[in-house]
């Protein structure tokens, strides 16, 4: 059942100390410590991050299957988006490979004949 606003916020009991460490070590072996959202965009980096798709915060249980492995860029991206905060600066201006978004950027305009 989710939290109704101006209620207080569940307290989610996640395990700490070496058993905690093991528990972020298998979930991350789960996708051989790469970033979920890069591999799917065809990118590789290393997942930094276990991360909650529904976080604990919101109501998210700490099971396996609510979590993902995210690199800290990915990690930046989803936690603005999920809490409503603005994009993180690295996400201002280029896209994911790091390439000028702007249409004006001397990298994106087409070369004179």
């Amino acid at each position: 059942m989710p939290d109704l606003p101006g209620a207080p916020l569940r307290i989610i009991e996640r395990l700490r100390g070496r058993a905690g460490q093991r528990q972020r070590e298998r979930r991350l072996r789960r996708t051989n410590g790469l970033c979920e959202r890069c591999t799917e965009a065809g990118r590789t980096r290393v997942a930094t991050v276990v991360d909650h798709i529904n976080p604990l915060a919101l109501g998210g249980s700490d099971e396996d299957e609510n979590t993902r492995n995210l690199c800290d860029p990915c990690h930046l991206d989803v936690t603005a988006e999920q809490f409503g905060h603005a994009a993180p600066i690295h996400a201002r201006g280029v896209n994911a490979s790091g390439r000028p978004t702007s249409p004006d950027h001397p990298w994106n305009k087409k070369a004179s004949p």
